[in-house]
């Protein structure tokens, strides 16, 4: 099955990363730089491409009806949050709830979601992306810190992901106009695009190597994977199917409420005094367990 091939392939990219973190050949320091290069220059190609298509009647519903999907689930997590995580101490909470809001949609989801349903289903993902970004500097990094308003929306607006939206649309547009761009252009957003999958697991294997794996397992990190990675697409699944959504809505909706927790918590974490060793345990233990859960979800959205 293809979703098990892919899950197979991140694993082994994964264990390079691992391996090349142990080594010493990504430090902490390479580790920063290459995620700076996958969220500022990577992703953002790969979101580009996902738009080189003629805008339809039926993209535009479909996307519109994703951000909108999309931000109901942001929403949701609220609900999850208040349910789920009040019997544990105000350090873990700030984790947990941070990584409920912030899932690897970005560098894992956008990957997964477009080797299952192709460039359409990238579009789309990358449209469900828009809400989570916002809700990351707004709800999620409120944890943290107090958040200024001005500064919040202007992290939005100009977050590279977002620009890449922007020139995304813009390119939509000149298409469905006659207007395309040179092949050598086209070529090389592909190219950096298509680097996404690979230098964002090298840098999440890398992450495995900052805990200690004698102490990486504890109830709570179980107890979080089994939300993230199972009860919060299961339960998404149920409700887009009683709406009738159609089924790659459906599909790209719930992939990417089925990813584990951001590496993000842990730099956030990190950068605001928190227990960044718990952050980078839900990060890895999640992670680790993504790779038997992501094959069941898809079997069931590919199967309802």
């Amino acid at each position: 099955m293809k979703i098990i091939s892919l899950q197979l392939e991140i694993f082994i990219i994964i264990i390079i990363g691992y391996i090349f973190s142990r080594k010493g050949i990504i430090t902490k320091e390479v580790r920063k730089k290459l995620t700076d290069i996958v969220i500022v220059l990577i992703l953002p190609c790969a979101i580009i491409k996902s738009f080189m298509m003629k805008l339809t009647p039926e993209i535009i519903r479909d996307t519109v009806i994703i951000f909108i999907v999309s931000f109901v689930i942001q929403l949701s997590y609220s609900v999850f949050n208040r349910i789920f995580y009040n019997r544990f101490d105000d350090s873990k909470v700030i984790i947990l709830k941070y990584a409920t809001i912030v899932s690897n949609a970005g560098f894992m989801g956008l990957s997964i979601v477009e080797s299952i349903y192709g460039q359409t289903g990238l579009l789309y993902a990358s449209i469900a992306l828009i809400p989570q970004i916002i809700f990351m500097w707004s709800a999620g990094l409120s944890l943290f810190t107090q958040t200024d308003s001005k500064n919040m929306i202007k992290k939005v607006a100009f977050h590279p992901c977002i620009i890449a939206v922007y020139i995304g649309i813009a390119l939509m547009i000149i298409e469905s106009i006659g207007i395309i761009l040179p092949t050598f252009m086209l070529n090389t957003i592909n190219a950096i695009g298509g680097c996404t999958t690979a230098l964002s697991m090298l840098i999440i294997g890398a992450i495995l190597n900052d805990v200690k794996w004698s102490e990486l397992v504890e109830k709570s990190s179980l107890y979080y994977s089994s939300i993230r990675l199972l009860i919060i697409p299961i339960t998404i699944f149920i409700c887009l199917s009683l709406c009738q959504m159609n089924s790659l809505v459906i599909g790209v909706s719930v992939l990417l409420a089925a990813m584990p927790a951001g590496s993000t918590a842990a730099m956030l974490a990190q950068k605001y005094n928190q227990d960044v060793i718990y952050a980078s345990k839900i990060i890895v233990v999640s992670t680790i367990l993504s790779l038997v859960t992501l094959p069941m979800i898809s079997i069931l959205v590919k199967g309802g």
